[in-house]
């Protein structure tokens, strides 16, 4: 058969699926093979940038009987752009694909919208990509979000979906490499059009190097933009900490703002007068309100190589809300292949991540030697240590000793920008027999680690 006339029934096919179409197993229904039709048009599209005119004139027929503007089957317009010109699909996409009862009866109307979002989001085709087609897709990948039944960046917070939110950060990653970043850091108007992300920060700071004049300004305002937000994030997981346990031995300070008054009726209820129905009061009972002076000293480690990105950005920034805090004393160590005390700039996560050389080999063995001498009073230090662990095996002794001499140990394991985490297996065995298991996922859990050991 030849291929013209393969491409002509093909085309039948598409036409008759409104009577059904006959297959193997006997007819399907119309809305089955308008489905079908549908998604084998979006499997087409995905794997080949060739379009199948047979699919392509079958569903621009399927859409338009839906009463579904044309635009929907278009992957250069974006998601925004369709929206804006029809603004009751806003609506249709919120939750589109979510876990939850749909309407019957709608299930093609619902592939179509669907199609939308997948092309747009994972055909991200070849070659060089401009700053507003890198804005596009990630205002695409929101609306993706959206249909998932969350905010844009809600994934990979959301349990069961962190290997969709892996795809998609390895989508935008691949998007900015393409990106020729260095003509868009020249070009003010196209710096401006780019939205900070981890993959982006990633880009510049592992070029940062090979930038001068407007180029490094542009990229240092956007490092700055993306420091502000997220440190935003993590000062609202932070909320308010204690700023202190009270301290016993200190007496309570005899002013009237202390006054336990509950304490003080307790205590003076024997002298009640049923005659006058009056209680007469001749001790009075104060809180103790003194707070222990010694601050909880904060060590961060944080390897700086390669596979660190994340970790090295998120928690450089946990470092400064917390050196922001009351009577908690940070000290802040980066290291590769060499060590770098970071503590002067602790309470700047700009400053610290323009020191930072990404990349490299790993040895820990130097960042303990900067570390340890700073633990004074090991019962009131926690350390943090964050790393993939892929490191000499003789560090584990190292850890050992920390974790013994009383003080509070939490390692880390490595997510990098894709939230792949990725920890030395050897490691991770030994630190959990250990009794400190490495940490891995979302910056909550050390969020959640710090704030009891901190109140």
């Amino acid at each position: 058969m030849t291929k013209a006339k393969q491409d002509d029934i093909q085309s039948a096919d598409g036409v008759q699926s409104a009577d059904g179409v006959l297959g193997a197993d006997g007819v399907q229904s119309a809305e089955e093979s308008k489905r079908q039709v549908l998604y084998w048009r979006l499997l087409s599209r995905l794997f080949s940038p060739d379009e199948q005119p047979a699919l392509e004139n079958a569903s621009v027929g399927i859409v338009g009987e839906l009463g579904l503007p044309p635009a929907l089957l278009d992957p250069g317009v974006s998601v925004d752009n369709l929206v804006q010109r029809f603004p009751e699909l806003a609506a249709e996409f919120e939750g589109l694909m979510a876990d939850k009862e749909h309407e019957a009866g709608d299930e093609v109307r619902r592939a179509a919208l669907v199609s939308k979002l997948l092309l747009n989001v994972f055909a991200t085709g070849s070659g060089n990509v401009t700053a507003s087609q890198l804005e596009s897709w990630k205002s695409d990948a929101g609306w993706f979000e959206r249909g998932m039944g969350c905010e844009p960046g809600g994934l990979r917070h959301r349990v069961g979906d962190e290997e969709l939110a892996k795809v998609l950060a390895n989508l935008e990653g691949d998007l900015i490499k393409r990106m020729r970043l260095r003509e868009v850091l020249n070009d003010p108007a196209l710096a401006r059009q780019l939205t900070p992300s981890m993959s982006l920060i990633e880009q510049l700071l592992h070029d940062k190097s090979n930038l001068s004049g407007v180029a490094l300004a542009n990229a240092k305002a956007l490092i700055r933009k993306f420091v502000d937000e997220v440190a935003e994030v993590l000062r609202t997981q932070v909320e308010k900490t204690s700023v202190g346990v009270i301290d016993r031995s200190v007496p309570p300070k005899r002013v009237f703002r202390n006054l336990d008054i509950e304490r003080t009726i307790w205590k003076n209820l024997t002298n009640w007068s049923p005659e006058d129905q009056r209680l007469y009061v001749d001790r009075l009972f104060y809180k103790q309100t003194a707070r222990r002076t010694t601050p909880a000293r904060l060590i961060v480690v944080v390897d700086q190589s390669g596979s660190m990105v994340d970790a090295m950005v998120n928690c450089t920034i946990l470092a400064s809300i917390f050196a922001g805090l009351p009577k908690v004393d940070v000290h802040l160590i980066a290291y590769d292949t060499r060590a770098l005390d970071l503590t002067p700039w602790v309470s700047d996560p700009f400053e610290v991540l323009l020191r930072t050389t990404l990349g490299g080999g790993t040895n820990g063995t130097v960042a303990m030697a900067l570390a340890r001498p700073k633990i004074s009073d090991p019962r009131n230090t926690v350390m943090v240590w964050i790393s993939d662990f892929y490191d000499n095996r003789s560090l584990i002794t190292d850890f050992e000793a920390i974790h013994r001499s009383g003080v509070k140990f939490i390692p880390v394991g490595s997510v990098n920008s894709s939230g792949n985490a990725s920890v030395d297996p050897w490691y991770r065995q030994k630190l959990k027999d250990l009794g400190t298991p490495v940490i891995s996922g979302h910056i909550r859990k050390l969020v959640f680690e710090l704030k009891n050991f901190l109140t």
